[in-house]
């Protein structure tokens, strides 16, 4: 193989870096059709109650409006991604029963067609609707009591899932335990905030399938929900991804998918919308509210003994991926540790808040902010240091997680804080590693602090979800292969997937870059490789793209021409969680991180600020470098927002702020001074040239970090994210540190 075709480890360019720096790349919104109509949304004025009349008279009345559509006009009027408990358009007269209930302010009533958006706009605020409203309830422990207002008819007590994690001898625990720390954390809502709010276009193709151009993360899977809710075969719904804009799991689940292909099916001809940026604030889902009770116990030597959760996690009004993230806080909220007994109640629960779902690193923010919380105080309360405390309890080759099980081969989070020790200038003494302290500024309304946290996530679907990815490979030429077709349906949310996948086909059939081309975002064009999520792309696509590709060849010295091959990879299955222990085999291999911050706190305005971060991440082999530090930096920027700047705030399951100039996300002059990536490369069995998923793991340790550099900077222990100056000045104050 010359050097020519070996491209893996390369950092080339993106193959979209042109299109999207000159602006030329065209997103949803930049998409039109000669005679397009406008479609426009009415959203329900109420948290929770029952559409008992929706009035179309004044809406249709108004020239230039097409039709409005309601709940009747809907076949199976139920969508979701795990669970199908959401109405596509609330209202009676609908086809499930309890369909004419709205359960929160993002819930459909109607919706309106017409010439112009200007008209459409016009006519949605003449839908009358008549409603009778129903108790709500907007606080997820409330919402578990008995005599709570329930929300869905075959879910009691509100509580989408249990999970239980039974494990060891707690009673022995905590005989053993020198020490024992108990904490209570809490985070909020956070908007995801992508550049390309939700916008779409329907139109019928010249094969008469319903097609829908749109920006998600799983072409097939919006297909399979289209079809389900429209009662169509599958063959006939057809979905386009063009540029995506963003997405960090706010496109895993449905937003205006279902309505266009109706509209567009109706009508038969294009039908078009696109949200303003305070209605994708006001109407897609968010991440995980999340409340973790802990109790913790280590020994003297610093061994974690005993560990005990209670986790609540606001669902919002449908379970989205709920049941799915939870499950993933549940794993994560004892840290990437191996404690020998643990105890977990973990909930999901609905309320008649915004629903919540998918959002990068998918629960284990929430879950290793309360863990890694839990390691600081346990090192304090033994006058230990932080870091050596981590790698006394870290996982190991063939340690058994909480699950019950041990952990697939290749753990490597020794490695990470190996390097994290070194990168942050810890010192080995004989007692293991230990940090100075840190140097102070001379200003004295300024104290300055080094934290330290770790953790880690899975790579593709979890808990017995069907993981599979489809990869199709056509080897073109004569006695050479000239060109390299490959088909994967991986979405490219902007992370640079299919860079990569290219990449992968080039080293995977042995040629030069610039002969492989690649059709992709097309359910017409190529079978399922499953979601954008979960970082799992580079790993499932690129196990596909290298099975296609070795079929492909050896069709080609067959003398096959074009040879063309297809290949469906399906890892190492995983299993559901127990109901009564939690023993499971959760997932077929994790992501590794560990990142040490420096922060600088103003204790008199309470202004935290981030001066640099080192983020260590092992990837198992870096198929394009460039584009992992980008997901690095992106990540630990994405983080720093979520753990300092963005509080959404919500009433009575109304947001008050949907704009990006109250709900604050960080700019460029809010980016630490350094982010250091540290990339490691200890190579996963399974994954392809080795390759770890780890889009999310920047994401993970960030918040916890922040709060273990403020307390070093203060003594004082922030619990309640986001980190904003009123609650930083409210726990100095209680600690009688600042002005009075």
């Amino acid at each position: 193989m010359s050097k020519d075709t070996v491209v893996i480890g390369k950092s080339v360019r993106r193959i979209d870096a042109v299109s999207k720096v000159t602006g030329a790349a065209a997103y949803p919104g930049d998409i039109d059709i000669e005679g397009q109509l406008w479609l426009r949304i009415v959203f329900s004025a109420r948290a929770h109650a029952r559409v008992v009349h929706v009035d179309t008279a004044r809406a249709l009345a108004l020239p230039g409006v097409v039709a409005v559509f309601t709940s009747q006009d809907i076949p199976h009027n139920e969508y979701g991604l795990v669970i199908k408990d959401q109405p596509v358009i609330c209202g009676p007269g609908g086809s499930k029963p309890d369909t004419d209930k709205v359960r929160c302010y993002m819930d459909y009533v109607a919706v309106v067609v017409a010439e112009t958006d200007e008209i459409a706009a016009q006519a949605a605020a003449l839908v009358d609707v008549t409603y009778e409203d129903l108790p709500a309830v907007f606080n997820a422990e409330e919402a578990m009591r008995a005599g709570a207002p329930q929300l869905h008819y075959d879910t009691p007590n509100n509580v989408v899932t249990h999970i239980r994690v039974r494990k060891g001898d707690m009673a022995a625990g905590w005989a053993q335990a020198a020490v024992v720390v108990e904490g209570v954390y809490e985070t909020g809502w956070q908007e995801h905030a992508y550049l390309q709010p939700e916008a779409g276009l329907a139109y019928i193709d010249d094969q008469g399938r319903v097609t829908v151009v749109v920006a998600g993360q799983w072409t097939h899977e919006d297909q399979e929900q289209i079809a389900h809710a429209l009662g169509l075969p599958q063959e006939q719904v057809r979905v386009i991804y063009p540029a995506i804009g963003g997405a960090f799991g706010g496109r895993e689940d449905m937003s205006v998918q279902i309505v266009l292909a109706l509209a567009a099916l109706k009508l038969g001809r294009p039908v078009k919308t696109q949200w303003t940026r305070e209605e994708s604030i006001l109407y897609h889902h968010k991440r995980h509210p999340i409340k973790v009770y802990a109790k913790w116990g280590a020994d003297a030597e610093g061994r974690v003994v005993a560990a005990e959760c209670r986790v609540i996690g606001d669902a919002g009004a449908y379970n989205y991926t709920s049941n799915k993230v939870l499950g993933n806080t549940n794993l994560t909220v004892t840290g990437a540790y191996e404690i020998p007994n643990i105890h977990i109640d973990t909930y999901a629960v609905y309320t008649n808040n915004i629903p919540c779902g998918a959002f990068r690193g998918f629960g284990a923010p929430q879950g290793l902010f309360a863990a890694e919380g839990q390691m600081d105080r346990l090192a304090d309360a033994l006058g230990m240091d932080r870091l050596e405390i981590r790698r006394r309890n870290c996982f190991r080759e063939g340690s058994i997680q909480s699950t019950g099980t041990p952990l697939p081969a290749g753990v490597s989070i020794g490695q990470v804080l190996e390097a994290a020790a070194r990168e942050g200038g810890w010192q080995h003494t004989e007692d293991g590693v230990r940090r100075p302290p840190t140097p102070q500024p001379t200003d004295p309304t300024k104290r300055r602090g080094i934290g330290v946290a770790c953790g880690y996530k899975n790579i593709g679907y979890s808990f017995g979800f069907p993981e599979r990815s489809w990869a199709g490979i056509e080897l073109h030429g004569g006695r050479e292969i000239e060109q390299v077709i490959v088909r994967a349906g991986g979405a490219d949310v902007g992370q640079g997937a299919h860079t990569v996948f290219m990449q992968m086909a080039a080293e995977a059939v042995g040629v030069p870059l610039e002969r492989v081309a690649l059709k992709t975002g097309d359910t017409a064009e190529h079978g399922t490789s499953g979601s954008a999520s979960a970082s799992r792309l580079t790993f499932m696509a690129g196990n596909a793209i290298r099975g296609a590709a070795e079929k492909a060849l050896e069709l080609w010295r067959a003398e096959e021409r074009p040879a063309k091959a297809e290949f469906l990879y399906r890892p190492p299955r995983t299993t559901p969680y127990d109901p009564m222990t939690g023993r499971s085999e959760p997932n077929f291999a994790y992501g590794y991180t560990a990142q040490v911050v420096e922060v600088e706190v103003d204790i008199e305005t309470g202004l935290i600020r981030l001066v640099r971060v080192i983020a260590v991440n092992d990837v198992g082999k870096a198929i394009n470098p460039n584009l992992v530090q980008g997901q690095i930096e992106g990540g630990v920027v994405q983080a720093q927002g979520y753990a300092l700047m963005e509080y959404l705030v919500s009433k009575e399951g109304r947001i008050l702020n949907p704009y990006l100039s109250t709900y604050l996300i960080p700019t460029v002059l809010d980016v630490p001074e350094e982010v250091r990536s540290v990339v490691l490369e200890y190579p996963d069995p399974i994954g392809p040239w080795g390759a770890r998923g780890m889009a999310e793991m920047p994401m993970l340790p960030l918040l916890p970090a922040i709060a273990s550099a403020v307390h070093d900077a203060t003594g004082v222990w922030l619990t309640s994210q986001p980190f904003t100056p009123d609650k930083v000045v409210a726990a100095l104050r209680a600690q009688g540190i600042g002005a009075i």
